[in-house]
């Protein structure tokens, strides 16, 4: 039986994720809806959340108090833990699921990170990103008022550091000084090196690529120098559109054995993400 799936949003993310629903031969596309649209037109088992972050919490609460689940990409790292809480009463309340942060960081490298903890529980783990451009940092630097357009570029610059490079397109009449104070004060770029440059257009120098090098050295029982490091270079919406699929995909078979509640990435089995026979997948990959 096919899961039933609806898109709400559709810039780069929400395109990626119906092609992903698309590819796949357990889903189906049950419509695509923009965030001013009605949501109670929507009928879906399970809807992907592809509108900016911080819009995630409300639409998610609208729809898990249908019964509906919900998968998004939140990506506000210290504001995770806080929507799990307040997503999981409404969804526990009207027997829905939510998995919550399901992009590629935080998501599917915040996997990748609680395996490398099981591997060498004392140690220190470092994230870098890119170079590549930031989908989150983006939205919010085109929600500065003033900005026409923008793009938030990622630098890595070793050890969990990096630097920001936003380049903005100004709107007309617009005042270069109070765009950038008004970015440098946003939450998303306040913690890290950020440089805003004002450009004539953005489209000239626009991509999707990311990235990421994740590293932890560690100990293992009482043995030191232990390293372990992953790797990867993406199309930015391409992953997160897929990641969220597969997400809903864990979504439908935890509403089935009745867990209901909000989820990160970490609390779910990784069989669950997976299309096929379970046993079959378990002789293949284990």
């Amino acid at each position: 039986m096919q899961t039933r799936i609806a898109i709400l949003g559709y810039g780069n993310i929400g395109k990626a994720v119906e092609q992903a629903v698309l590819a796949a031969d357990d889903m189906q596309l049950a419509g695509i809806y923009h965030h001013n649209d009605n949501l109670d037109a929507i009928d879906a088992d399970v809807v992907a959340l592809c509108t900016p972050t911080r819009q995630v919490p409300d639409f998610a609460e609208k729809l898990l108090s249908r019964g509906i689940a919900t998968v998004d990409s939140f990506d506000i790292h210290g504001q995770i833990f806080d929507l799990r809480k307040r997503l999981a009463l409404v969804a526990k309340e009207h027997r829905a699921v939510s998995v919550i942060a399901a992009g590629w960081d935080p998501g599917s490298d915040s996997v990748v990170r609680a395996l490398l903890l099981a591997l060498a529980p004392k140690g220190i783990t470092y994230t870098n990103f890119g170079p590549g451009r930031s989908m989150g940092h983006t939205v919010a630097a085109k929600a500065i008022p003033g900005v026409k357009n923008a793009l938030s570029m990622t630098i890595p610059l070793g050890t969990g550091i990096h630097r920001r490079m936003v380049y903005v397109e100004l709107e007309e009449g617009a005042d270069f000084a109070t765009v950038e104070k008004l970015l440098l004060q946003d939450d998303y770029f306040a913690h890290d090196e950020t440089h805003v440059v004002p450009v004539p257009s953005i489209d000239v120098l626009n991509n999707v690529a990311h990235g990421v090098n994740l590293v932890r050295s560690g100990v293992s029982g009482d043995t030191h120098n232990q390293r372990f490091e992953f790797n990867m270079e993406i199309n930015n919406p391409a992953l997160t559109g897929q990641v969220l699929v597969s997400c809903a995909r864990a979504a439908m078979r935890m509403r089935q054995e009745q867990r209901y509640g909000a989820f990160t990435m970490i609390e779910i089995p990784p069989i669950y993400l997976l299309s096929g026979n379970e046993e079959q997948l378990i002789r293949t990959l284990v």
